[in-house]
């Protein structure tokens, strides 16, 4: 996997305290992005499903958040690790510039396969005009929180 960061002990993305990791490429680019950098897969680093897990675990007391970049980008290996941290108990949340509807109708059956470990999904690209700073866990009006579970 192409991995920007993983950080422990966020309040700002997703309920309760959480395990966040950051993964590289995005296509959406959208104006405004807070993480431009994770736009370019390159800028990334190389990490196994394996040693985020170990990262990941390593923070017995939080719950993760897959943000990025896009992580539906990877979504084979974002699968396998979502997967594995199912089996630990997390719940996960997952930030998508994609829509719901967009992720169900993918012809990428890892898309969905990822999407079924998720809790919940923060759907939808970020749109400037529409940004909010009210909002919990969203950072334009057009995002929704979708619980999945």
């Amino acid at each position: 996997m192409k991995i920007m960061n993983i950080i422990h002990d966020s309040v700002v993305d997703g309920e309760g305290l959480r395990t966040v990791i950051f993964f590289a490429g995005c296509p959406h680019a959208c104006l405004g992005c807070h993480n431009p950098s994770s736009w370019k897969m390159n800028n990334g680093q190389e990490m196994s499903i394996d040693e985020a897990l170990q990262e990941i675990i390593s923070n017995p007391l939080t719950d993760v958040t897959f943000s990025g970049g896009e992580p539906f980008i990877q979504a084979k290996e974002a699968s396998i690790l979502a997967k594995k941290l199912k089996e630990y108990g997390k719940n996960i949340w997952i930030y998508s510039g994609f829509t719901y509807e967009e992720i169900m109708n993918a012809t990428d059956g890892y898309k969905r396969k990822l999407l079924s470990y998720c809790d919940v999904l923060v759907d939808g690209r970020f749109i400037l005009e529409e940004r909010d700073l009210h909002l919990s866990f969203r950072g334009s009006r057009n995002q929704r929180i979708i619980e999945l579970t």
